[in-house]
């Protein structure tokens, strides 16, 4: 009985783990974007931390780290809350901030598959 018991604990924490790895952290998913984008300061750091040009916070850090893998799999690891904070940076980038998002572009991609693939939506 103890070694179904230690293996059941076993099981259940390999499921977890499992299941954690499908998704981004949703531990900064209460990070006020609206806040960011009105501070040149705080939009100037994350930009800064995104184009390796500053200092990354523990969450520019999470963000620079997922941003790859997000646009290859179409955000499919993204919480909802992290779907509409992505499309609320990406449009204010695009209508207020169109150099920096030029920059981004040829940083994360350099070969406009991304873009093409979701110029619609943005």
């Amino acid at each position: 009985m103890k070694f179904f018991t230690v293996s059941f604990i076993v099981a259940a924490f390999l499921i977890l783990t499992i299941s954690a790895a499908d998704k981004y952290t949703t531990k900064y998913d209460n990070i006020d974007v609206d806040n960011i984008l009105k501070s040149e300061r705080l939009l100037n750091n994350y930009l800064n931390c995104l184009m390796d040009k500053g200092s990354c916070t523990p969450e520019g850090a999470e963000l620079k780290k997922a941003i790859p893998d997000a646009l290859k799999t179409e955000c499919s690891k993204c919480s909802d809350k992290q779907r509409k904070a992505v499309d609320k940076v990406a449009h204010y980038l695009i209508d207020n901030k169109p150099e920096q998002w030029k920059q981004l572009q040829a940083k994360y991609d350099p070969d406009n598959i991304y873009y093409g693939k979701y110029k619609k939506h943005l």
